[in-house]
């Protein structure tokens, strides 16, 4: 828990001196004053992120988590349980979405084992963060022990460090593992004291009875484990998942570094629905990068203050939406950097 609370203790709510300075800047730019709505207002957050009047978007990282999940066994997911292994070997071949992404916006996609059913060949490029081999089944018991979800936050905490030693703007968060959309559900159930069938969507295309026993299960997982709200690493524990508690740490993490953080759908928004209720701070440090349709994640968003950059109609994972939004931030943080002023343009400003 050191490692934990010791990130936690670093994470300071933002200077709101960095939000004046950078929209003075932006106010002198060729332009109407706010003309350029959001992006405007990325720009500004990164200055105060960052505590630079001209922040950097050159090193982009997206950190992909995959874990398996013992709730797998109740038919919750459209797809069988192999194909989180599976995805694995195709984010390491370059073949997912997130690689197509990620090239495009030129980010380093970096794939990490929190959790997968069965170990990989050494010479893989997985970074390599296994707490147990899948997580065990919440609709019978605790889905890890206290001791893993530490364990979990930690892993992600010290992966962003390493990552930062290597240099590190900005960062996306993505996931893969069968049957984690019921696991992020259940957090945002737990957090918001609400029935499973309000937070809970298709995940990977299930049916309408699908979708019933889905949130059944979460109920029945949630009465019988009894997370408890105030404790969020209890939360973690009991309905939660290794890349989950993952995710959470890499944004405890970059927030700790003044590094900012885009999060992607459902699974990353729980992750840092952990994050959020370790420390509400960290919510300042994020980007919500897009309005999934899994209905959960727009509750979670709300209570965290946070507005989605993109709505495409998105529910992937992998940190695709991550990946995109990371473009717009950079183009936010260009205009800021970039953009002439009126001064040395030779444009007259408004009278």
């Amino acid at each position: 828990m050191e490692i934990l609370h010791k990130t936690i203790g670093a994470i300071k709510p933002l200077d709101r001196h960095f939000f004046t300075t950078a929209q003075k800047r932006l106010d002198i730019l060729t332009k109407p004053k706010g003309s350029l709505g959001s992006l405007e207002e990325i720009a500004a957050r990164m200055v105060a992120i960052t505590q630079h009047e001209r922040p950097s978007v050159k090193v982009k990282a997206i950190i992909t988590m995959a874990g398996d999940h013992g709730v797998a066994a109740e038919g919750v997911s459209a797809f069988p349980q192999e194909v989180t292994r599976q995805m694995v070997y195709n984010f390491v071949g370059g073949g997912a979405a997130i690689n197509v992404l990620a090239r495009h916006v030129g980010a380093q996609v970096s794939v990490v084992d929190m959790g997968v059913i069965g170990d990989f060949e050494s010479n893989l490029p997985v970074i390599r963060l296994k707490v147990a081999h899948g997580t065990a089944n919440l609709a019978k018991g605790p889905a890890m022990t206290r001791e893993q979800a530490v364990h979990a936050l930690e892993n992600g905490i010290q992966l962003v460090h390493d990552l930062k030693k290597k240099g590190l703007d900005i960062v996306g968060t993505g996931d893969m593992g069968i049957a984690n959309t019921t696991p992020s559900s259940a957090i945002a159930a737990a957090f918001l004291g609400c029935p499973a069938r309000e937070v809970t969507g298709r995940g990977t295309g299930i049916d309408d009875e699908g979708l019933r026993r889905k949130s059944a299960v979460i109920d029945a997982g949630i009465a019988l484990n009894k997370p408890d709200p105030k404790d969020p690493v209890d939360v973690l524990a009991k309905v939660g998942g290794f890349e989950i508690g993952g995710i959470a740490g890499v944004i405890l993490g970059a927030a700790s570094m003044r590094i900012p953080v885009v999060i992607d759908g459902l699974i990353s928004t729980a992750g840092a629905f952990i994050a959020y209720h370790l420390c509400p701070a960290v919510a300042e440090y994020m980007f919500a990068a897009h309005a999934s349709v899994e209905v959960g994640q727009g509750k979670m968003l709300a209570q965290m203050g946070l507005h989605p950059i993109l709505n495409l109609n998105m529910r992937l994972g992998e940190g695709t939406g991550a990946a995109l939004a990371i473009g717009i931030i950079e183009s936010a943080v260009k205009i800021l950097n970039e953009m002439a002023t009126f001064e040395s343009a030779g444009v007259s400003d408004k009278q």
